[in-house]
């Protein structure tokens, strides 16, 4: 356990952010989900830039790589546009 004042506070707030990032993360793969299994394309090409957002967000706050983003959004407008 931490000694120091500055170690517990530490804690507490990594604490937060792991939570905060874990739910921001389902969500987003929740969506990417929906968009995947989603038939109609209009559907579809509607929630993309809203779930395009959420992927940049991930990646702007290290949640997820760069990378990861880019193969992400790249792979989603692929199927949609394939709808």
């Amino acid at each position: 356990m931490a000694n120091h004042k500055s170690a517990l506070k530490r804690i507490r707030s990594n604490e937060k952010k792991r939570v905060l990032n874990r739910y921001q993360h389902k969500t987003t793969r929740n969506a990417i989900k929906a968009i995947r299994l989603a038939t109609d394309k209009a559907e579809a090409s509607a929630k993309l830039s809203t779930v395009i957002s959420m992927i940049d967000k991930l990646a702007k706050k290290n949640i997820i790589h760069d990378n990861k983003a880019s193969n992400l959004k790249s792979k989603l407008t692929k199927h949609v546009a394939a709808l």
